[in-house]
């Protein structure tokens, strides 16, 4: 009789992850959606770096949160593709089943 134990370690469900938290899916979303307006922020706006700095903080702060975090598990890009497909598909009813006829 084999009796082996088998410790499984706390941090086994953080592989593919960021910061453990993360999924990368979602971290590259949140970087694609990010970046751009920080690059515009820093380049059209006429303030002085710190007033830059701050606006565009509280406009990509909020916007790269949500795209980390996602929607009800999912990443954005998926979550897009289901209700894509379920707005195209909705008005579409199927019946199969046979219709009586007196």
């Amino acid at each position: 009789m084999n009796d082996e134990t088998y410790y499984i370690p706390n941090n086994f469900t953080d592989a593919g992850r960021v910061f453990g938290l993360f999924e990368i899916r979602n971290f590259i979303e949140a970087l694609i959606l990010t970046l751009p307006l920080l690059l515009l922020c820093f380049k059209l706006l006429p303030f002085e770096i710190s007033v830059k700095l701050v606006i565009a903080l509280s406009i990509a702060v909020p916007i790269g949160g949500f795209a980390l975090i996602g929607i009800d598990g999912d990443s954005l890009t998926r979550w897009i593709g289901c209700w894509w497909h379920w707005r195209r598909a909705r008005r579409r009813i199927c019946y199969r089943g046979e219709v009586k006829r007196k």
